[in-house]
């Protein structure tokens, strides 16, 4: 597995071990996100779907999630 700096947490760590969307945005996560946010974003993903009672085959719903994970995997987190 190859390692990546992470975008959003600023640690070097495995990347994502697939693209995890065939379009640009699943090759930017691949190239630019750590194994370890993407784990906290398919986490955080779930509680989306549930709380939101998404429907992931509606487009309106894949909006908002792909918009959710700009903001989450794409806006830097906290430094600890």
């Amino acid at each position: 597995m190859t390692s990546v700096t992470c975008s959003r947490c600023h640690q070097t760590r495995d990347s994502v071990p697939f693209r995890p969307f065939p379009n640009e945005r699943g090759q930017r996560v691949l190239d630019q996100i750590c194994n370890v946010c993407w784990n906290e974003w398919l986490k955080f993903q779930q509680q989306l779907i549930n709380h939101y009672g998404l429907n992931v085959r509606e487009p309106r719903s894949k909006d908002l999630l792909y918009a959710e994970l700009d903001k989450f995997l794409f806006t830097s987190a906290p430094q600890s």
